[in-house]
């Protein structure tokens, strides 16, 4: 079956798709404003959401682990542990790091979008050593 494909909206005259605007809703919770968010982003998060969900759609929570894997990379950990405690950063670092290890989860190609789109913050790329992944192409 093919995959329902995601609307951004055109001049406000048809409204964004719904998921785009869970993806927004995820963003906020992890006080990540949207509108920081590059819309190519979003658009890549939640494809790749559809691609390794379960069923037809991504579940409702996946949104937001995903929005918190780009929102660490993009504010940072103390950035991102100042908004959403040290505890949920924690557990993120912990995420990237197996992702990292693993190399093909979903976490792990999230961290690799917000590299390759070049608004992950340097703090982290130094944390997990990413300047060898930029080099070596992925």
């Amino acid at each position: 079956m093919a995959r329902r494909r995601s609307s951004l909206g055109l001049f406000g005259l048809f409204g964004r798709s719904a998921d785009l605007r869970q993806c927004d809703q995820a963003l906020r919770s992890v006080d990540l404003h949207p509108r920081v968010v590059p819309e190519a982003i979003k658009l890549t998060m939640v494809n790749l959401l559809k691609d390794h969900a379960i069923g037809e759609e991504p579940a409702p929570q996946s949104y937001r682990e995903a929005a918190e894997i780009v929102g660490y990379c993009m504010i940072g950990a103390n950035g991102f542990a100042g908004a959403n405690g040290t505890e949920l950063a924690d557990q993120v670092e912990q995420r990237i790091g197996a992702a990292l290890d693993s190399g093909t989860s979903l976490d792990a190609q999230l961290v690799l979008l917000t590299l390759n789109a070049k608004v992950i913050q340097p703090s982290v790329v130094q944390h997990f050593e990413l300047e060898r992944v930029a080099l070596d192409g992925g």
